[in-house]
């Protein structure tokens, strides 16, 4: 394992942003056994930090390093996956506007017996005109 000191560039194995290595923490006995490092990060203008487990993190990639090329597929096999891909799309978009359509279809109601009661008793008891 590469040995770490604070101020080393690192980042999750499992990925994330790229940390400044701020403490390595030892063991009470033996200060070759790093049982933490603390590291600090930026969220916007938010300083993060937090402890991790020395086997979660590795050295950061220099920004001075090659990147590794990413294989890349064969052409046809990424044309039949896009056409795949905007298929299913195509097929999610024709459900959600059937769906919208059917939800805005107006749907005819009758009232409650109790309001149509209360209608007709409203009707009843109001004060006629004289006229």
């Amino acid at each position: 394992m590469t040995v770490l000191k604070p101020g080393d560039l690192v980042i999750l194995k499992s990925g994330g942003p790229v940390m400044t290595v701020d403490t390595v923490n030892t063991g009470i006995f033996d200060d070759d056994k790093i049982i933490g490092i603390l590291c600090a990060w930026f969220v916007g203008n938010k300083l993060e930090r937090a402890r991790f487990d020395p086997g979660a993190i590795a050295p950061a990639p220099s920004p001075d390093a090659p990147a590794e090329k990413a294989e890349t597929p064969p052409v046809e096999a990424a044309g039949e996956y896009k056409t795949v891909l905007d298929d299913m799309v195509a097929a999610m978009n024709d459900a959600a506007e059937a769906h919208d359509d059917a939800s805005r279809a107006s749907v005819e109601r009758t009232k409650p017996a109790s309001a149509r009661k209360y209608a007709t008793d409203v009707a009843a008891t109001a004060p006629r005109s004289a006229n």
